[in-house]
């Protein structure tokens, strides 16, 4: 039986504009996380020169995956140096997301700035916004699993996507330089199905809210065009609120482990959760749980507490 607490977790939406959806952009998962959890923080009320303050505790706890100070600073001057290239039949819009960057040492605290062109694609949105779960995109692993989710959350309401010719594809997953400058990566049919393509459908099929599929079409012999088929399904995780303080989100954390080991007595809850030294070892078991450090198929709610003198 679900946690009160738990009942009343809600998704956070993240959105966007269709054309950063579609823009033609290089990064890495963690420098996606962080983007991530920004747009997160986005509101319509924003005046310019907002700063956006991103825990990095937050991020460790809803993706599990740490970051040390080196990959965080590598990450933000990377993005500090990217370019979303956004065209229409008008113009090509060279812009970059982050007007600066700050690490504030000591706090495990990121502090952000939007640059200013970059604003209309991200606040107030009415119309023409991809909208996606961020707990789910925060879930995936691989870059072009976040990348891809993106691009098929926007055609969710739909059923499948536009059909894209390959060129196009790679060009917005930057795995192809339209002025032909730098050199094609995964060129092979068979390696861009199994690097790209496969594991992306792996990861969103496993851990979004999404049912994804995809069919390459060819021309003659070769194939050279791809399209998406995209479906809703139940989210297989609890969402968890971003806004939330650390601690809360530890909370929230701890409490849907509880639920999955089958841990729901009032009392046994509250003893764990008011514990720090039972909630690490919670963390702790969960994660040697998943790894197969720890062997429990019947019944792992027992063997925690009974490792624990709960029982």
């Amino acid at each position: 039986m679900a946690t009160a607490a738990a009942e009343t977790v809600a998704s956070v939406q993240v959105r966007q504009h269709n054309a950063i959806t579609n823009a033609r952009y290089e990064m890495s998962a963690c420098e996606m996380d962080i983007v991530f959890a920004l747009l997160s923080k986005l509101s319509s009320h924003d005046k310019p020169g907002t700063m956006y303050l991103v825990r990095v505790r937050e991020l460790e706890l809803l993706t599990g995956r740490q970051w040390n100070y080196k990959q965080l600073l590598d990450s933000t001057e990377q993005l500090n140096s990217r370019i979303y290239h956004i065209e229409d039949k008008a113009k090509v819009l060279q812009i970059s997301l982050l007007a600066s960057a700050e690490y504030l040492k000591g706090k495990g605290v990121i502090e952000l700035e939007i640059s200013e062109k970059m604003r209309p694609y991200l606040i107030d949105l009415k119309s023409n916004f991809t909208s996606y779960h961020l707990q789910a995109a925060l879930s995936l692993t691989s870059k072009f699993a976040k990348r891809i989710y993106q691009l098929v959350s926007q055609w969710k309401d739909v059923g499948h996507t536009k059909t894209y010719t390959l060129d196009e594809f790679k060009y917005m997953l930057n795995l192809k330089d339209p002025k032909g400058k730098e050199p094609e990566q995964y060129v092979a049919i068979a390696n861009f199905q199994r690097d790209v393509l496969k594991v992306a459908m792996n990861q969103i099929n496993e851990h979004t809210d999404l049912r994804v599929s995809y069919e390459l079409l060819k021309s003659s012999r070769a194939y050279d065009r791809i399209k998406f088929y995209v479906n809703a399904q139940e989210p297989k995780q609890l969402l968890i609120p971003f806004e939330l303080p650390a601690d809360d989100a530890k909370a929230q954390m701890a409490r849907k482990h509880l639920e999955s080991l089958g841990i729901v007595e009032p009392k046994l809850v509250q003893d764990i959760l008011q514990s720090p030294k039972l909630t690490e070892a919670l963390f702790g078991f969960v994660y040697k749980l998943k790894t197969d450090k720890i062997k429990a198929d019947k019944n792992p709610g027992g063997l925690f507490l009974k490792m624990n003198g709960l029982r």
